[in-house]
Parts: structure tokens; sequence; C-alpha cells
């Protein structure tokens, strides 16, 4: 039978539940246990494809095609696992579900209730997550108490009712330190596992946060007043680097009470690779500096997976990758030179909606012009086209469909059908109710011989990567700018996947979101490739 370790959350949210669940499982899959993980989201939405990143942070999307909760990224970096849409789910899919169920006649005329027809959903997509593994890892979004998050802590009382021991409960929560009495506080802590218990969940461990070190005395009082094992009491305080945490949890013991419960024999877990990759984030021998020219600065949240996949790169590298952050909207009435020279790459991500997108096209075209070491992502790769066809194909008009619907010169446009030109196969889409088709998940690539493509992902014809856009490339330019010095490096049945310049030391701009297959051991080859440029440019200049 598969355990499930519960990780909840109490006193205020961003507490680093996701860190602590993704550490936890991390910890167990480098002790050889087959290991997965499962986020749930108390929100009503399906799902937060259509929330904006300035209310929800970065969207995750599987290889699958899932539009899921940044945590979900975090899990995939820790694990160096691929999930799917199993792996996430929500309060709006958990009731769809039911009310679909019930409107076909499966419930046989019975009156519908959260007791037990959505707490048994619960409990079968939590199931379904964990089958044939050894430890699931389940993360409930939200924190104790709270009014939409009563059904999930329900089915978790239920579960671990019907499981006992297979099911072990980790509350995260708050001890503030009071500068003026100068003191840690556990009060918070207790009244927010008085909650816990009042809802039926006694909890199995306690992982503290806090940003100093908890005095022993201190754990044990927690431990008599919550009721918890006194070795079950770990400390979170705050780490320079995320990746730090599954080392300070182990070293905290926290494997101990979790293989005592599990009746497992002692976990070992082996992460020699993973501490000198740490001991590379935080005591790197080099650094490049990457203009980030984005559109959502205010929420870096926003752009989570692609922060995280430049570390993973930086530290395969041995270097510190500092962001030069620079809000393309701003940037259209700055001088270019000025704000870039002193710069060693220039990343374009990606977004949506016409705000902000002639400074990013004012960035690529300095890059261009300039050797400037260069990777676009997804609408960098679009915006790439876009500034080639104005400045070197003098298509005065050039522009996207997706600002100007009725452009003459549609060098980037919408389709409603993805077809292969030479054997008229389909690519799978998703059509959104906000109208157009979206290619969402991962696709093939086919990988042009020779180029910087080509040589970043080690000589591969093919390669997997993960999109999540609705506007692509007009094939109908593709002549003219190759002809120009343009090389369409990367495509998938007929559209254009990946493009670079014949005549620049390193410009590859991509469709795809390559941020998204990044892992701490495991980078992203094409932005591994990105920093390794900019590092020889660097070293060369």
């Amino acid at each position: 039978m598969t355990n499930y370790i519960v990780v909840t959350g109490g006193v205020l949210s961003s507490l680093g539940k996701g860190v602590t669940s993704a550490s936890v499982a991390a910890l167990l899959r480098n002790s050889s246990l087959k290991v997965s993980m499962l986020k749930i989201d108390p929100y009503i939405n399906v799902d937060p494809g259509t929330m904006s990143p300035l209310e929800h942070g970065e969207v995750f999307v599987t290889a699958d095609g899932g539009e899921t909760d940044l945590d979900l990224g975090h899990y995939e970096r820790f694990i160096d696992a691929t999930l799917s849409k199993r792996n996430n789910f929500t309060t709006g899919q958990v009731y769809q579900t039911v009310i679909e169920k019930e409107r076909r006649g499966d419930y046989l005329g019975k009156t519908i209730q959260v007791v037990p027809h959505i707490t048994d959903e619960i409990i079968r997509r939590i199931k379904a997550a964990g089958k044939d593994l050894d430890a699931l890892v389940v993360e409930l979004g939200g924190t104790v108490g709270d009014i939409e998050g009563l059904p999930f802590y329900e089915a978790i009382r239920q579960l671990k009712h019907r499981l006992k021991s297979k099911v072990f409960n980790i509350h995260v929560t708050l001890v503030p330190y009071l500068a003026v009495a100068d003191e840690l506080k556990t009060k918070p802590t207790q009244h927010s596992v008085q909650e816990l218990r009042r809802i039926g969940i006694a909890p199995d461990m306690l992982v503290l946060r806090s940003e100093k070190p908890i005095p022993k005395e201190m754990k044990r009082k927690l431990s008599e007043a919550c009721d918890v094992e006194a070795d079950s009491v770990i400390e979170a305080i705050d780490a320079k680097s995320v990746y730090e945490m599954p080392l300070k949890f182990y070293e905290d013991g926290l494997l101990k009470p979790i293989a005592k419960s599990f009746e497992l024999s002692d976990l070992k877990p082996d992460l020699r690779e993973w501490k000198k990759l740490v001991k590379r984030i935080l005591e790197p021998s080099r650094e490049v500096v990457v203009a980030f020219v984005g559109k959502y600065l205010e929420l870096k949240e926003s752009y989570k997976s692609l922060l995280e996949a430049l570390i993973h790169a930086g530290a395969h590298n041995d270097a510190k990758v500092k962001l030069k952050w620079i809000d393309s909207e701003a940037f259209e009435s700055e001088d270019a030179q000025k704000t870039l020279e002193k710069c060693d790459a220039v990343l374009v991500p990606g977004g949506f909606g016409s705000r902000g997108v002639e400074g990013k096209i004012k960035a690529i075209k300095y890059a261009r012009e300039n050797g400037k070491v260069f990777l676009g992502i997804c609408l960098g790769l679009q915006l790439a086209l876009i500034e080639f066809a104005r400045n070197k194909l003098h298509i005065k008009n050039a522009d996207s469909q997706e600002f100007n619907a009725n452009t003459t010169e549609p060098i980037v446009y919408l389709i409603d059908e993805f077809i292969d030109q030479s054997g008229g196969k389909q690519i799978r889409t998703h059509q959104g109710p906000l109208g157009g088709t979206m290619r969402l998940g991962e696709y093939e690539c086919n990988v042009k011989a020779g180029t910087r493509l080509a040589k970043a992902y080690g000589g591969a014809e093919k390669i997997y990567e993960r999109h999540r856009h609705r506007y692509e490339a007009n094939g109908k330019y593709r002549e003219a700018c190759e002809e120009a010095g343009l090389i369409v490096s990367g495509e998938a049945k007929g559209l254009i996947e990946a493009i670079e310049l014949r005549d620049h030391p390193w410009f590859v701009a991509v469709q795809f979101h390559p941020e998204f297959t990044s892992r701490l051991q495991n980078p992203n080859r094409a932005i591994l490739a990105f920093i390794e440029n900019a590092l020889k440019q660097k070293s060369s200049a």
C-alpha cells in the first residue's frame, strides 16, 4: 500500500509548504523510494489557466498539457520527475466532476452532499495520484481554518481514519520573532494546531518556519502543547537558497519519524550531488549579468520556473546568474545602449498581450546588431521574427495578429488548426472558452543538424519541450528570412519551433518554454547553453 504524507499550513500563507513538500519528496526519492507529489488547490477556478500572473503567479504546464499551480514546478525541479494533470486538482474540478456524475445519474437519485460525495471524490483523486508508489506527498493549499478548505481537511481526516498508519500529517506553521521583545513566539503555532485538531486532524510533525534558530526548550514546549513527539518538531529557518532545505531537514532528523511511522528501515538519502550543486549556488566562482526584459516585474513569481532554470544553469557552470530587471514598458523610452551594454546577455521571456512589446523588440534589436548573447522564449521568438522582418527585411508593417488583428503583414498569426503540411496530421490543441486555439504541453521538435540548438541538445535530432501559446510564426515569411541570414533550427509538423542567426555569436529563440523541463540535477539544455555562451563571451571580451 502507498504511504501518504499530507502537508498542511497554518497562521498565514506563503510559509513554504511547497518547498517543504518538495524537500520531503526529494529526500525520500534520494533514499531509493518510488515517490510522487500532489497539489490540492481549494480555489473554485477549474485551473489557473485564466488567472492573471499578478493574481496567482506563474501557470506551470505539465507534459500532458495541464495548466497547474506553480508548486508543481517546485515538485518537478526537486524530484527530477515528470508530473501530469492528475498531480494537481482544485475545488472547481472536484465539484465539476461530482455535478457531471449527478447529471448522468451515477448517484442513483441520492441527495448530493459535501459528505460523502465531495469528500469521496477528493479521496478518489488522492488515491489515483498515489497508485503504485511507495509514497505520495500531498500538499493542501491555503491555511487551516479557510472556509474553502474545509471539505479537503475532512477528506484528509477520513483518509487517516481509513488507512491509519499509512497517513502521516505534517503541519507547517510560523514562529514569529518580535524584535521589541527580542523573543520568538509559539502561540500562533499552538492556535493553528488547536484549529487543526478541532477539525479532527492531529499533526504527526510540526515544521516551524522562523527567521531565527528555535531553542530546544521551545521545541520541547511545542511538543508537549501540540501533542507531537519531540523528534517530530522540525525547524525551517530562512535559507539563502530553497535548495538548501532538503539538506537542512535531513540534518534536523526529519526522515526518522516518517520512517518509524511507515515501518521503513533507516532512510539514508544519497545527497552528494545535491550538496555539490548547492555549494555552487551559494559560493559560485564566476558571475554573469543577464538583462531580463519582462512585463510582469511587479510579481516575479510570474517567471518562477525561468528564474529557477537560470539558477540550475548557473550551478552547473559554477556561476552566479545576476539579473538586471528591465521593465519592457518603461524600456520603450530608455537608451538601449546605455542600459544593455554592461550586461553579458539578453533574455526576453514569454508573455501575453501588447503591453511592453515595443520595449522587448528594442532589446532584441540591440542584441542582434551588437552581437550580444540572446535567448528568446515563446513571445521572445515571435518578437525576434517581427524585429528581423522590420529591420532586416524592411517590412515596415510587420506585426502579430495578437497585437493588431488587422495587420497586413502578419509575421505571427492565429490559426485554429495546426496541420502538418506534408502529411496532413493535426498537432494536438486545446480549445479554450476565451476563444482561439492554444498549444499546451509537450511536443516533439525536429532539430536541424549543425545548428546551435543541435549543439545545445548534444546533437539530438528530436527534442521534447512544453508549450503554452495561441499564436504561431507565419511560414509565409520563412524563405525571405532564411535568405537574409536567419536559420530555422527547430520545427514541428510545418511549424517554426526555433530560430537563430547565422552571423551572430549566439542568438537563439524558441517557441516552447524550456524552463518547464529544467531541474536542479538536470538543467534544460537550451538555458544551460545560453549561460555557457554568455560566460564565454564575457571571458573573451
